[in-house]
């Protein structure tokens, strides 16, 4: 009876041993079965987050190129105001009229005892004004032969474009004598201060003393200087 007793309480130690032992073996393999699932979870993630550097790597070239291609347009856009610029500036458009700017032409008329008619135009491409209205007139350097205006013709500017022509008369002599000097050429500029004035040939020899020039007008009859 007593082996019998001795052998059943031996079998329940072992059970229980038994037993034990496995729970500790399923115990030391759960931690490492759980470590290799997180690692595993850590290396999928350690991708998809490799995988999203690259995806803005791409977007932020994009942002580049678009960014160099706005560049781009704003330096076309500066290039096309410098041209609209460039062109508005060309023949001379909107300038107040320099001797070299036009041409001039002078012409023996009879009326009011003689004078001479200067016409003027603007050279080919340019566009201009005759600012101020009364030209700079003179025979010689001499302070004596340079012409007074008299206050007779136009009062505003005139444009000179194309075909479009305005007119000037000088009187050469306005004394009643015999006095005076003869001149074969008469110095023109549009203003007193024009440092290149142009000097023409006049159609005769003109005696001068005391000459007076009229402003600039876009009608002949308003530059036949009559003297009161």
């Amino acid at each position: 009876m007593r082996s019998r007793l001795a052998a059943r309480s031996a079998r329940l130690v072992l059970a229980a041993a038994t037993v034990t032992a496995l729970a500790a073996t399923m115990t030391a393999c759960g931690p490492e079965e759980d470590g290799a699932t997180d690692a595993a979870a850590t290396s999928s993630a350690t991708s998809g987050s490799s995988g999203g550097s690259s995806t803005t790597g791409g977007s932020g070239d994009s942002g580049s190129d678009s960014g160099s291609k706005d560049s781009g347009s704003k330096d076309s856009g500066s290039s096309d105001s410098a041209a609209d610029s460039d062109d508005s500036k060309k023949d001379g458009y909107g300038q107040s009229c320099g001797t070299n700017d036009v041409n001039f032409k002078v012409t023996s008329e009879t009326q009011a005892g003689g004078y001479y008619l200067i016409t003027v135009s603007a050279k080919s491409g340019i566009t201009c004004y005759l600012d101020p209205n009364t030209p700079s007139v003179s025979f010689g350097s001499n302070r004596k032969g340079v012409a007074s205006p008299i206050g007779q013709g136009g009062e505003d500017p005139i444009k000179l474009t194309g075909s479009v022509v305005a007119y000037a008369g000088v009187n050469p002599k306005t004394t009643q004598d015999d006095n005076g000097v003869e001149f074969e050429n008469i110095i023109i500029a549009t203003s007193e201060d024009d440092p290149d004035p142009a000097e023409i040939k006049l159609p005769d020899t003109a005696t001068v003393d005391k000459p007076v020039v009229t402003n600039w007008d876009d009608e002949i009859s308003g530059a036949v200087p009559n003297l009161v």
